[in-house]
């Protein structure tokens, strides 16, 4: 399997290069991330064939459609990780909520988050590629709130790599910083930054497009990789639990193998929707793919309108910190694949540039053949968290905004599969709010009612987090993180 770029080649980089170089260095050129150069066909075949498969069987079996230059001792110590899971038969569960709306979880790692389902395997390859090649590499990460933590329990003390870690100050839970900022390992270095999320994730793609930035790592004999979903290492991995999903509704006798269902999406920089998306090109029966937000409604006017406009906005700071985004990178992997890479290119740069661009007539029909989309406000998310709470179901902010989507988005009754990004600990005053009326709490505080409440304990891992030291309190304007990076290495 060969990856190739978004936006075409620019005649200075190869046209094409394998997995494992498109992980190591996740940027092509003019700007643009690496996609595969085709997609693996899956089929009801292969789905009848892993209907009792267990998740690491079927996520072995996947990879392996990909033909990826890895080789299978490496992919089976990445999928290893999955046995630390709260479950290791069962890493992702997924939950009936309503009739026909089902809850597939993916928060049951170490940080309390989906992308340690992406993260956890991810950073043993790349750590073992990295290692094998004798390199030493720098990975940057930008964080809305839970890749940060992900990234760097991953590759903690883990040699031959040093992680940058790029946080909104204020702009997280209380318990996503601590997981970031009380972490210690010497490999680690957690910068907040005086800014929002696309401040940070702007910087991330300037420094790994900048020659000069390369030159100064280099002079340390250090390579430069990141740890976001614009590197292609995450999104091959988030593909895996939407198949498993569906596998598992069939186990459950709640569809029939072939039946169509939606997936239900929180989205925020669109690496979970574009995992959803190659599942379904791959051949996983998909009727459309809703796409649910919180007040930074882009991507439902992307979908509703075919504009994406970012002129005059500015991030509204929301209960669901993850989606609080304006420029969706894994969009742009959507573009390629239903506009192909000259348009792609002319849409992306008209972004960077100008920043906004609008689909023509013809190509926001082929986009809606695909996604329809919703948004919800916070009011109205803590009205479906505490609805579905007395239910009988608990769920954070982000996951709420589903219900929005399933309540609006549907055009049949089909089975749906929404996705519940992070555990309730992660985000316990919103919650604590929505079930109580409580206002302002600490997080500790939160997650003492919640926990009463619900009569679940609160996790050790979250609980004690807030007996532990601080050891990174770095933080910059945006025009230092350069230099603050370069300080670390």
């Amino acid at each position: 399997m060969h990856f190739i770029e978004t936006r075409g080649n620019d005649g200075q980089r190869p046209a094409q290069v394998s997995f494992s170089e498109a992980i190591l260095s996740p940027m092509s050129s003019y700007g643009g991330i690496y996609v595969p150069a085709h997609l693996p066909k899956l089929g009801l075949e292969f789905l009848r064939a892993h209907l009792d498969a267990d998740y690491k069987t079927l996520a072995r079996d996947v990879l392996s459609a990909f033909e990826l230059d890895i080789d299978t001792a490496l992919i089976d110590a990445a999928l290893a990780l999955y046995d630390e899971f709260d479950n290791p038969a069962d890493p992702v569960p997924v939950v009936k909520v309503r009739d026909d709306l089902y809850v597939s979880e993916l928060y049951h790692g170490p940080t309390r988050a989906f992308k340690d389902m992406a993260l956890q395997p991810f950073g043993v390859v790349l750590s073992t590629l990295a290692r094998r090649r004798g390199e030493q590499y720098l990975i940057l990460a930008a964080t809305s709130g839970d890749t940060g933590p992900a990234t760097l329990e991953t590759f903690k003390n883990r040699p031959g790599v040093k992680v940058a870690c790029l946080y909104p100050d204020g702009g997280t839970s209380d318990v996503q910083r601590l997981q970031m900022v009380t972490e210690d390992a010497p490999n680690l270095k957690v910068i907040g930054i005086h800014g929002n999320f696309d401040d940070a994730q702007s910087a991330l793609k300037r420094l790994l497009g900048s020659t000069a930035f390369r030159a100064r790592l280099k002079e340390q004999d250090t390579h430069l990789s990141a740890a976001n979903s614009v590197n292609f290492g995450r999104i091959i991995f988030q593909l895996i639990y939407h198949i498993h999903s569906y596998l598992t509704l069939a186990r459950q006798s709640a569809i029939a193998l072939g039946d169509r269902v939606y997936l239900d999406v929180p989205s925020g920089n669109f690496g979970n929707a574009l995992g959803g998306y190659y599942a379904m090109k791959m051949g996983l029966p998909v009727e459309k793919i809703l796409i649910a937000s919180n007040r930074n409604n882009i991507l439902t006017e992307l979908i509703h309108t075919g504009r994406y406009d970012m002129r005059d906005r500015a991030i509204i700071p929301t209960n669901a910190p993850a989606m609080d985004i304006l420029k969706s990178s894994n969009v742009e992997r959507v573009l390629h694949d239903l506009y192909g890479a000259a348009r792609t290119r002319e849409l992306m740069q008209q972004l960077d540039t100008q920043l906004h661009y609008e689909l023509s007539a013809d190509e926001l029909t082929r986009l809606q053949a695909v996604f329809a989309a919703d948004w919800c406000d916070d009011d109205t998310a803590k009205r479906y968290i505490r609805e579905t709470f007395a239910t009988g179901y608990l769920m954070d902010p982000h996951t709420a905004t589903c219900f929005k989507a399933y309540d609006t988005c549907r055009s049949q009754p089909l089975t749906t599969i929404a996705y519940s990004t992070a555990e309730w600990t992660k985000f316990s005053p919103t919650i604590a709010n929505a079930l109580t009326g409580e206002v302002d709490a600490h997080d500790r505080d939160a997650l003492k009612t919640i926990a009463a409440k619900a009569g679940t304990p609160i996790p050790a891992r979250i609980d004690g987090l807030f007996g532990k030291p601080i050891t990174q309190d770095a933080v910059v304007d945006k025009a230092a993180i350069e230099a603050a990076v370069l300080s670390f290495i």
